[in-house]
């Protein structure tokens, strides 16, 4: 059997992705619960994605290149992530994969990646759970 791998950043394209992350982030800008935990001008953040989801879709190193290592967890602990941000982060990922029609296998296997992601990066309890905690 000869199968043929590809890239995932070379199946979605460069132009594809920057697409995608534009549309995600326009609904980021709207969303309540995640307001709070970005900056009001998007600009930096969205060119930082794209570098960012480049090289972890297999594309050139440009974020490493130019940050250094990512270390994701490491960079999200100033702000408080809780597992309803993360929830609504995906749930902003989702609509803009619909918007700029990704689908098929290629948008599963990438949306179940970032949810591992967008778990991974929890760093607090839901508002109102620090009491239930104690």
């Amino acid at each position: 059997m000869n199968r043929k791998y590809t890239i995932p950043y070379e199946e979605l394209g460069a132009e594809k992705l920057s697409e995608l992350m534009h549309a995600f982030y326009a609904r980021v800008a709207k969303h309540p619960k995640l307001i709070p935990i970005f900056p009001e001008d998007l600009t930096e953040t969205i060119r930082k994605q794209i570098q960012f989801q480049t090289q972890y879709l297999g594309g050139p190193n440009y974020y490493t290149d130019e940050h250094g290592h990512p270390m994701m967890r490491a960079r999200h602990m100033n702000f408080k992530v809780t597992p309803d941000r993360a929830q609504a982060w995906l749930e902003c990922m989702a609509e803009a994969m619909d918007e700029v029609g990704l689908d098929g296998k290629f948008r599963e296997i990438y949306y179940q990646r970032l949810v591992l992601t967008a778990h991974h990066m929890i760093n607090a309890p839901n508002e109102g759970e620090e009491d239930e905690l104690e």
